[in-house]
């Protein structure tokens, strides 16, 4: 993980399904544990979303918020 990959989870938008054009860093996180459970897509978006799992299953979504302000 790059600084910068947390700086795109409050910038980058979902690209498709049902919360598209919702920020990463404001899915359900319900959600992410589907993508958990199913398989990350590949690339650059599946990295992301296991980040943001990761933040929401350990309830670190907090550690976002000063870079939310920046944006």
């Amino acid at each position: 993980m790059h600084p910068r990959d947390l700086e795109l989870l409050v910038t980058q938008m979902m690209p498709y399904g049902k919360y598209q054009d919702r920020l990463l860093a404001d899915l359900p996180g319900p959600y992410l544990a589907w993508f958990a459970r199913e398989g990350f897509p590949k690339g650059q978006l599946g990295q992301l979303l296991a980040i943001m799992y990761e933040l929401d299953h350990n309830n670190l979504r907090m550690l976002l918020d000063p870079l939310r302000k920046k944006t």
